[in-house]
């Protein structure tokens, strides 16, 4: 059996990580992967101010799998208030289904 979820991608510059992931915490989220990653966006520029080149480590992505879209909004709310005006980012919430994850679905499954 499944569970309906909500997936939260993050995606803003690896200087961000610290704090992005203390908002997570903070918002009560059981927990969230991060991975490096590039790719090119219509800004094109680092908080630096200097344009990138190809750069595929420079930037990191969150996915934080809810159980309410209250907290997932929550925290791109907070994310994006705080650091989108100065760094590049993009916050964007996907229904999920989770099939199996044993902290996110409780100890009987989903």
């Amino acid at each position: 059996m499944s569970k309906q979820a909500n997936k939260l991608v993050i995606v803003t510059e690896k200087i961000l990580l610290k704090k992005v992931a203390k908002i997570i915490d903070e918002a009560g989220a059981t927990g969230y992967t991060v991975m490096d990653t590039g790719g090119k966006g219509s800004r094109n520029v680092r908080s630096s101010g200097q344009p990138i080149v190809a750069d595929t480590e420079s930037n990191i992505k969150f996915e934080v799998l809810t159980e309410n879209r209250e907290m997932a909004e929550k925290i791109s709310d907070q994310v994006a208030v705080k650091f989108f005006t100065d760094y590049a980012g993009i916050a964007y919430i996907c229904n999920a289904e989770v099939l199996y994850g044993h902290s996110f679905c409780g100890p009987d499954g989903c």
